[in-house]
């Protein structure tokens, strides 16, 4: 598959939202409204291409948009709030993978949601959620977060303590089903279920392990001791894998990845992931490559 077709199957464009620290204002983005002058938006990096290998593409760490706002620094591996790539809209029905940190006491206001499923992953610190749904619980590494936003919610997050900063993943997925009722799910997961294997978070299936989501969609955690290695098959035909590494180095098949690279894999039924350090994180997003 040439480049641009990859591209054409794979990106599109989206609305996004970006809230101040805790303030409840809420401002809205959109591709169209970005002017020449600020495509690259405040503190980003100029835009990158991606590299595009047969059925991988190839996302590394410092090629993300990086939005550095004080109390919140977020790298952004697709088009995001006033970071704008052509090229990295999205892959498949992955919208969004931001790598957040947020500062003591601060974070995100009030603002609202509809349509998407919302995935947040705690690597460090203690991450607090409200929603107009009622719920309120704080979130650690090792606790895996869904929100399907559906027909609407609102909800806030911030960082619950006055001495550290938080850091985790926020992931949103298109659903398979529009304007569902909104839900709120979170769990506690055993980190030793991922040493050497490859530990499901996510589903569609609410009866299988981890959280569940209105998409054919399965997530899974790793922490490999260097050179461990194993294969991962994909659970449904036509699906693609978007692999992130969270810390340290791996290898698929024969492209390396280094901390905080990513890459979309398409086209293929399965391939072999192996450790090229001790303890080498990384999270592994099976999803359906067409809305």
């Amino acid at each position: 598959m040439n480049r641009k077709s990859f591209i054409r199957k794979s990106l599109f464009g989206a609305c996004f939202f970006l809230t101040t620290p805790v303030s409840g204002e809420t401002f809205k983005h959109d591709k169209n409204e970005l002017r020449d002058d600020n495509i690259l938006g405040f503190n980003h990096i100029p835009n990158q291409n991606s590299t595009i290998m047969n059925n991988f593409v190839l996302h590394k760490a410092e090629t993300r948009g990086d939005a550095n706002h004080g109390w919140l620094h977020s790298r952004h591996t697709f088009s995001f709030a006033n970071y704008y790539n052509p090229e990295r809209m999205r892959f498949g029905v992955l919208r969004v993978l931001n790598d957040d940190w947020v500062a003591p006491g601060k974070g995100f206001g009030t603002h609202p949601h509809d349509n998407m499923e919302i995935i947040s992953i705690p690597l460090e610190g203690d991450l607090e959620h409200k929603d107009s749904m009622g719920n309120v619980a704080v979130i650690r590494h090792g606790d895996v977060q869904v929100m399907s936003a559906g027909t609407g919610v609102t909800h806030s997050e911030y960082n619950k303590n006055s001495d550290q900063p938080v850091k985790f993943l926020q992931i949103w997925i298109f659903p398979k089903k529009q304007n569902i009722a909104p839900r709120y799910d979170q769990i506690t997961l055993n980190l030793n279920e991922r040493i050497n294997r490859l530990q499901q978070i996510l589903s569609p299936d609410e009866k299988d392990a981890g959280v569940w989501i209105h998409q054919d969609a399965w997530f899974h955690l790793g922490r490999f001791d260097k050179g461990f290695s194993a294969v991962y098959r994909l659970k449904k035909p036509g699906n693609g894998v978007y692999a992130f590494s969270i810390k340290g180095d791996v290898t698929i098949e024969d492209i390396a990845l280094n901390e905080r690279d990513g890459l979309g894999i398409r086209d293929i039924d399965e391939f072999r992931i192996t450790a090229d350090s001790q303890d080498a994180e990384f999270l592994l997003m099976e999803v359906p490559m067409t809305l």
